[in-house]
This record gives structure tokens, sequence and C-alpha cells, in this order.
């Protein structure tokens, strides 16, 4: 057997419709990480909104620094020497109840819902092992639109709101699995150029 066996992401209508939920309602995503801490331990920089007190109450002001090309109140919270969060402590979050917004609604299954790669070498490695089921046609139709809506925004960042990076593989990922169904034709089928062939796959 070669390679990591594939890891069971769930039902893809039922994700989708899921994670949108959570979105809206500014809440944490329940993502089967089991023993994964790629996110944790990826050198990433973790945005800290001024709304967030819980997460602003529990990690040291010396961690945090302005928000580049955000209003005033935006932080953001770097890693250290070895890429960690510095909140990662002996294996764990150290602060989980209370962790930023942005940890609580990562979810690295939306690298493989829209067939993009994630930029960190482990956050990559873990999303290739997600594989969705499909518990009717309209599941499979919605990732075929999904996939296809990110092959068509790489050729239209003008699709991209304000604040979004296009070259950013998370912020693709994220933008095809939220306009997908404008990626579905009459039928319910996947259309690479949006269901009317516009170019602007985004409403915004």
């Amino acid at each position: 057997m070669t390679g990591d066996p594939d890891l069971a992401a769930g039902d893809f209508a039922s994700w989708l419709a899921e994670s949108r939920a959570a979105q809206a309602d500014d809440r944490a995503i329940a993502v089967p990480c089991g023993d994964c801490r790629a996110c944790c331990t990826s050198a990433l920089f973790v945005h800290v909104g001024p709304d967030e007190s819980q997460t602003l109450a529990r990690v040291p002001a010396e961690l945090l620094f302005p928000a580049p090309d955000m209003p005033r109140g935006h932080l953001v919270m770097g890693y250290d020497e070895r890429g960690h969060c510095p909140m990662f402590r002996d294996g764990e979050c150290s602060i989980y109840e209370d962790r930023p917004r942005t940890c609580r609604q990562f979810d690295c299954r939306v690298f493989a819902a829209a067939g993009v790669e994630a930029a960190r070498p482990a956050i990559a490695k873990r999303a290739r092992r997600w594989s969705f089921a499909y518990a009717g046609q309209r599941g499979r139709a919605l990732h075929d639109a999904s996939r296809a809506a990110a092959a068509h925004l790489r050729e239209h960042p003008e699709c991209f709101a304000d604040g979004a990076d296009p070259a950013n593989p998370a912020h693709l990922a994220l933008l095809a699995v939220e306009t997908c169904e404008q990626y579905l034709d009459p039928q319910g089928d996947a259309h690479p150029e949006g269901a009317s062939g516009e170019t602007g796959g985004a409403p915004w």
C-alpha cells in the first residue's frame, strides 16, 4: 500500500450546507481533525478581529500586531521560530475554547472541495487525503461545480472582492465553494463558465 489512506470528509452537499451555516452564524465548523495539527504548525498568520474579546483576553498583547491593509483594531498573531502558533503548547491549542474566529472556521476540506492545492505543505498533504461521499446526484454536481468555479476564477481575478487575494489558495477555494451554484446549468450539471456563461463568478 502506498501513500496515506483516504479520510472520510462526509457527504459533500451536507458539508457545503453546514459550512455555509457556520460561516453565516459565526460559529465553529466541526472538522474531524483527529491527531492532525497541521494548521497550528504551518507558519500561518492568524487574524483576530476587534470584536473577539475572549481571544484578546487570552493572547498576550506582545504577540499581536496591526493587520496590514485592514481597519484599526484588526490584528494578526504570528508564529514562533518553528512555524508554530505561539498558543500551541504541548501538542495542543492552549486557548482552544477561546481560539480566534479564523481558527474556529478553518476547514482544510475546502481545498479538496475546490480541487485547490493549499500553500502550506502539511496542510496540502492533509487536504489531499479528504474524500467526499455523495448521497445524491446533486452533491456530486455541486462538487464538480466547485472545481469548475476554482478553475474559472483562476482566470478571472476581477471576481474577487476587495481584500481577497486571487493568488491565495485559501481565498480561491473559499470563493469557489461559495459561488459553486453559479456554475451549475439549468439541468443541475457543472458548467465551466457558470450557468449563463458569464466570466464573473462572484455576485459582489
